[in-house]
């Protein structure tokens, strides 16, 4: 469950970002934050992993407190969420395979179980048959869908997308779109932001909207 109660944030030189936002999203729910560029969507996304801080009010994921939490303690947090944001990057001088590996060499898994679930994740987003190939030789679409894989491969009970259809074609977005789908129908809380709205009204979730920092009612 994730759970923000008056939450605000703002930057030096006082921009803010966030003002007076509460909500909360159940577990197993699929959820999409919209609103124009600079409403706060990415910066509402980066408070549940603790990429940032609130400067006022209360964040809660899965019961832990965001705003206080020791710094030790965050890659513990990060473990159950799965992170596809636009400034992570593929590495593009090894594999397929090895990007998806990179998160498990975090967690302490052993390699031949760590392989299996690789190989795992890529099955599941249709790039398995890729897996020795170079991410530059794949297609933008083909290379969300890794992004997707490598988010996924520790399991996580809550997946965070910021933009993830972002210069895809509209093929490529909606079989984007459907694996966010089939992961919250297995019971992963998935939250996507997004201002493509012919794609929300296709979808029908619920939908949170932002308007300068603030939850539109």
């Amino acid at each position: 469950m994730i759970s923000f109660s008056q939450v605000r944030k703002s930057y030096r030189g006082g921009h803010e970002a966030l003002a007076e936002l509460s909500f909360s999203i159940e577990t197993g729910e699929l959820v999409f934050i919209t609103g124009r560029s600079g409403a706060g969507k990415s910066t509402l996304l980066k408070l549940i992993p603790a990429i940032e801080r609130p400067t006022s009010g209360t964040v809660l994921v899965n019961g832990q407190n965001i705003g206080s939490m020791r710094r030790p303690a965050i890659p513990y947090l990060r473990r159950n969420l799965g992170l596809i944001f636009q400034d992570q990057k593929l590495l593009y001088d090894r594999s397929v395979f090895d990007n998806v590996m990179l998160p498990l060499a975090f967690t302490g898994h052993a390699h031949k179980e760590a392989a299996r679930r690789a190989r795992a994740a890529l099955d599941k987003v249709g790039l398995l048959a890729r897996e020795k190939a170079n991410p530059i030789t794949l297609s933008g679409g083909e290379q969300q869908r890794l992004c997707i894989a490598r988010a996924v491969v520790n399991r996580p009970s809550i997946l965070l997308a910021d933009e993830p259809t972002a210069s895809l074609d509209s093929a490529s977005a909606a079989e984007v779109m459907e694996m966010f789908r089939s992961f919250n129908q297995v019971g992963v809380t998935v939250l996507i932001a997004t201002h493509d709205e012919a794609l929300v009204q296709r979808l029908n979730p619920r939908v949170l909207v932002l308007k300068q920092g603030r939850l539109e009612s």
